[in-house]
């Protein structure tokens, strides 16, 4: 039987990350990135092509992967850009991820190895849950997050929409990480983070900000 196509948006470590595991269920056909570097070039076979390819592809489904600190703004923008609609986005769960049956996860997300979603969790669309991190019961993430490896995401906690949470940080139960906020790497997060707001540390507290 033949595996359905996929165009990978983003050559990033999280795209190379995913990629052997999508191999698997996928015939991975291009890998979309407007990058200088990557004109010309090919990852595994796969052509690297820019973003105004997206169309030489009418059969195929797309998953976002950019999404670094200094990127993972321009998720959204991305995918308003592709204007694709939103059916043509797959959801991908790492075969060694789990679950429950009572969490929903949106179009376009991407569940990692290792990952664990539990009851009644809440993900939106195009959210990357990098490996080893787990989300408690009732949370809540926003469209186009980007939770980093090893978070850990307490009970009730509610991730807005576009932020990134570093890797091997923790949200305490019950606390809101508003719209577009960054918490940085290993950072324990035990009151709310305003919207926009870079926090980080233990507790984490704001940083100042590039012309503040």
């Amino acid at each position: 039987m033949a595996r359905p196509t996929l165009v990978l948006i983003g050559m990033s470590g999280n795209s190379t990350e995913a990629f052997v595991a999508l191999s698997d269920r996928y015939q991975i056909a291009a890998i979309l990135d407007d990058g200088a570097r990557h004109a010309g070039t090919s990852f595994e076979g796969v052509p690297i092509l820019p973003l105004s390819r997206a169309g030489d592809f009418p059969q195929a489904q797309f998953l976002l992967f950019i999404g670094s600190p200094s990127s993972f703004r321009a998720r959204a923008d991305i995918v308003e850009r592709l204007g694709l609609p939103h059916e043509r986005y797959a959801r991908f769960d790492h075969p060694t991820a789990s679950v429950s049956r009572f969490a929903q996860l949106g179009g376009g997300t991407v569940l990692f190895d290792g990952g664990l979603v539990t009851s009644s969790a809440q993900i939106g669309d195009h959210v990357l849950i990098l490996p080893h991190t787990v989300v408690h019961h009732d949370v809540t993430i926003g469209d186009f997050s980007l939770i980093g490896t090893g978070v850990i995401i307490a009970g009730g906690a509610q991730i807005g929409h576009g932020c990134y949470i570093g890797s091997g940080s923790a949200i305490g139960n019950g606390v809101t990480v508003g719209d577009g906020a960054l918490v940085g790497l290993g950072s324990v997060v035990v009151r709310d983070v305003p919207a926009g707001t870079v926090v980080a540390g233990n507790p984490a507290r704001p940083l100042p900000q590039r012309g503040t």
